[in-house]
């Protein structure tokens, strides 16, 4: 039980982050909820168009956070490392279009190059995937909890 406990709170600690981080600085001071999920999947990559805040990258973020706490109700292992999987594989294509984009992705100071964001949005995913390794999940019912049998008392022999 506290393995599962344990592991919810890791996911709730990463989802909350995960939601957090698109309203955090992404590349040169612009805020991850500025881009498209459109601009995702597209050949171009990303633009510099804006987004609608729940046609950003913070969707994908939300559906995520939705799926942990579903994980966390019904003790599935297997849910909360989806939620994590959405968290981390949108950030990596996230960071492998806005590296075609930009023609290099640099990490730097003051507001230019990657932020704070994506390092959350990183850490989100990556708390989530260990809080689901850390849950023991449910107990299953094809594995009876084995009961040892009673033994009677040993009683002496009489006389000697």
């Amino acid at each position: 039980m506290m393995r599962n406990v344990l592991g919810s709170v890791l996911g709730l600690i990463g989802a909350a982050a995960a939601v957090r981080s698109p309203f955090r600085a992404w590349y040169d001071g612009r805020p991850g909820r500025d881009y498209r999920i459109q601009d995702l999947f597209t050949g171009a990559g990303v633009t510099d168009a804006g987004a609608a805040l729940l046609g950003s990258i913070l969707l994908p973020f939300l559906v995520a956070a939705l799926l942990v706490l579903g994980a966390i109700v019904v003790r599935s292992r297997l849910l909360m490392a989806c939620a994590g999987i959405v968290v981390l594989g949108f950030t990596v294509l996230w960071t492998v279009r806005q590296g075609q984009a930009a023609g290099s992705i640099a990490v730097g100071s003051e507001g230019q190059g990657i932020g704070d964001g994506v390092a959350s949005a990183y850490g989100a995913g990556a708390l989530i995937l260990l809080g689901a390794a850390v849950m023991s999940g449910r107990p299953t019912r094809s594995s009876p909890q084995r009961v040892a049998p009673e033994v009677p008392p040993e009683v002496p022999p009489d006389g000697p």
